[in-house]
């Protein structure tokens, strides 16, 4: 009998060496795969960690945009309400402490060894000084809104330069005139020479330039204001648009659930809805509400204040050209002229197809602005109050406005009554009523500018007011958002765990 070879052994297992890789766990191949491949969301588990994940994620991006809106918005307030904004407003103080420096220096030199006549000759010093020092400090902001605009660095620093230089020119006209003793309105040659290097520096040069500073930096303000409201406008939109998709998220997710286990409601998961509702809407009105604010902040407040400065400037500007009409008879058309010309840019009457001339002015502005009544109709002027007008409401506003213009025309008439004296040869009676005590020129004027004071009042108030309102609108949005955030993804959480329990 013939014996069978025997089979082959079989060869034994190899060990793995030392540093071999472990064999590879297959469950967890498996597992691996099933993701790649996407049965998990074949299973109801899967579904509802998907879900989950989703109703995440756009939870995230809800807070998300939240937070970079509300970052614009709280910006936007800080460069209106508290850093640029009040800055240019401020240097609108440069062209009127400048310009008021000049009209006080007229006025010293305009009367002379009577030092009684206008405010005094020591009030008109102390006021020159006052203003010194308010054009040093408005410079100095002026410098510091530059920042890295070397056009503009080098325009302040023009504007200092040039009044160093003035007030050395000044300085030599008035000792001039201390040493003359001159009779008011008989200043010699020598000092009217002096003054009128420095007036011409003045009005030529430096204030021109402080009046573009001003409107260089408004222009940047209004950029600004510009590009941050529209972030904020865009912010809300996107707030509300991923609030929508979070909310259909969650509300798909609660429909599955209520189809895939038979129950009505997730209580969990409808707190979660609700809590997300009330993030998107108190989300967008918050933009909403911010953007309201700063609107009237920079429409009702900046636009109107930094307005009423220039006006204000102006006026005293023009109010000083009638010093020099008088005190310098040689240049006395062109005081003239240039005193029409800032009258025009405070109100500009419709003159129809007459001359534009001072008699004319003082016609059109009596027929004009008489008849218009703050708040009600068209407005039949133009000018720094026609915009006003054109822009004021009733109640307080309209009454500053209505005060302010019937103070302007009594301004203007004084004005006619001075130059009709001075055109019929009596200096004296012209430089009285200009100058005198009891001629009711100097009063008036003071009435007209506490006028426009309290205009500027109702402006400044309704900025502070607006700024007030934004800043309080942002408190507390730095830690709700993500608060509450936090709470609607543990309801999330909350509510889908009792679920996937089941499938342990």
């Amino acid at each position: 009998m013939t014996m069978s070879p025997a089979p082959p052994a079989a060869p034994a297992p190899r060990t793995a060496g030392p540093g071999a890789a472990p064999p590879a766990d297959p469950r967890r191949a498996g597992r691996l795969g099933t993701f790649l491949r996407g049965r998990w969301l074949k299973t109801i588990p899967g579904r509802i960690r998907a879900h989950v994940v989703l109703c995440l994620a756009a939870l995230v991006a809800l807070l998300a945009v939240l937070t970079v809106a509300t970052g614009n918005a709280r910006d936007s307030v800080q460069t209106i309400g508290h850093d640029a904004g009040p800055q240019v407003v401020a240097t609108g103080t440069l062209y009127f402490a400048l310009s008021d420096m000049d009209a006080q220096v007229s006025n010293i030199l305009l009367i002379g060894r009577e030092h009684d006549l206008g405010i005094g000759y020591d009030e008109s010093l102390r006021v020159y000084e006052q203003r010194r020092a308010e054009a040093d400090a408005a410079a100095v902001q002026a410098a510091q809104l530059a920042g890295r605009d070397p056009a503009l660095k080098r325009t302040v620093q023009e504007v200092l330069d040039g009044l160093g230089r003035y007030e050395r020119l000044v300085g030599q006209a008035m000792q001039l005139d201390a040493q003359s003793n001159h009779a008011p309105g008989e200043p010699p040659g020598q000092v009217v020479d002096a003054y009128r290097q420095a007036t011409d520096l003045m009005r030529l040069q430096l204030l021109p330039k402080a009046y573009n500073i001003t409107l260089d930096s408004g222009a940047r303000v209004r950029q600004s204001y510009e590009t941050k409201r529209s972030a904020v406008l865009a912010g809300r939109a996107w707030v509300a648009v991923t609030g929508v998709v979070a909310l259909l998220l969650l509300i798909a997710t609660q429909l599955y659930l209520t189809r895939t286990f038979r129950r009505l409601l997730n209580p969990a998961l409808a707190l979660a809805t609700l809590a997300t509702i009330v993030l998107t809407a108190a989300g967008t009105g918050l933009l909403t509400a911010h953007a309201g604010h700063i609107r009237k902040a920079k429409e009702d407040g900046f636009d109107s204040i930094l307005q009423l400065s220039r006006a204000r400037a102006i006026s005293h500007s023009a109010f000083a050209d009638e010093s020099r009409y008088l005190l310098d008879p040689g240049r006395a058309d062109t005081y003239e002229q240039t005193y029409l010309d800032k009258s025009l840019s405070v109100i500009y009457p419709d003159l129809g197809d007459k001359p534009v001339n001072l008699e004319n002015y003082y016609a059109g502005l009596e027929q004009k602005a008489a008849a218009y009544k703050p708040g009600e109709g068209a407005v039949p002027f133009l000018g720094f109050f026609g915009d006003e007008a054109r822009t004021a409401g009733r109640g307080r506003e309209a009454d500053a406005l209505g005060r302010t213009l019937e103070a302007y025309r009594a301004v203007q008439r004084n004005d006619a009554r001075m130059r009709r004296l001075a055109a019929s040869g009596d200096r004296a009676g012209a430089i009285d009523v200009r100058m005198g005590r009891t001629s009711g020129a100097i009063r008036d004027f003071d009435a007209f500018d506490a006028a426009l004071g309290a205009l500027t009042a109702v402006h400044q108030d309704a900025f502070d007011t607006a700024i007030k309102d934004a800043d309080g609108g942002l408190r507390g949005w730095d830690a709700a958002p993500p608060a509450a955030a936090a709470v609607i993804a543990l309801l999330i959480i909350a509510g889908v765990r009792p679920r996937l329990a089941e499938f342990r």
